[in-house]
């Protein structure tokens, strides 16, 4: 099946993506392999991380790449072959995954957004910072360690409270 993506050199994208296991916790069990992944990627494909969210069994990033350059795909291949590398082998491979020599630590897929305005841009930055909330790993976006909203916090461009007040239903729609 071929999917359809959209390609724009220079283009913001948001992303989800997810492990093939949902019920484990490797992203943030092994979140100095998957930081030292992203960072060899970025060295090799640069890439600029406006927002990031690690949960435990998937994670959302939008990222800004450079101009005249849509390949976030390989991005994600690095990033993704990059961190099975360094996990120790236990995870349930299906026979066709196992034909093809690949782990099962990932699904396949991912999925991703191209940015259209600002107001999305926002509203996206916004469902990041807020997805651990949803899925109930902190009471307040700040209280989850493995967020971009730190930075933001850190820059005075966010308050330490944001959303403190917020539904869950906010982000209702998960990826």
């Amino acid at each position: 099946m071929k999917y359809r993506r959209a390609w724009q050199p220079g283009g913001t994208y948001f992303f989800t993506v997810n492990l093939a296991e949902r019920s484990r916790t490797l992203l943030v069990d092994h979140i100095e392999d998957l930081r030292n992944t992203v960072r060899r990627a970025k060295q090799s494909h640069p890439f600029d991380i406006l927002a990031w969210v690690v949960l435990p069994d998937h994670l959302h990033a939008i990222w800004t790449l450079p101009e005249n350059d849509a390949d976030y795909a390989t991005r994600w291949m690095l990033i993704k072959a990059g961190f099975s590398r360094g996990i120790p082998h236990g995870e349930w491979i299906r026979p066709s995954r196992r034909r093809k020599g690949e782990r099962g630590l990932w699904q396949r897929r991912f999925w991703e957004h191209l940015i259209r305005d600002e107001n999305d841009l926002q509203r996206h930055m916004d469902y990041v910072h807020i997805n651990p909330v949803k899925h109930g790993h902190a009471v307040h976006a700040s209280e989850w360690p493995y967020s971009s909203i730190h930075r933001y916090i850190h820059q005075g461009w966010l308050p330490q409270n944001w959303a403190a007040e917020v539904d869950n239903d906010l982000s209702a729609g998960e990826r």
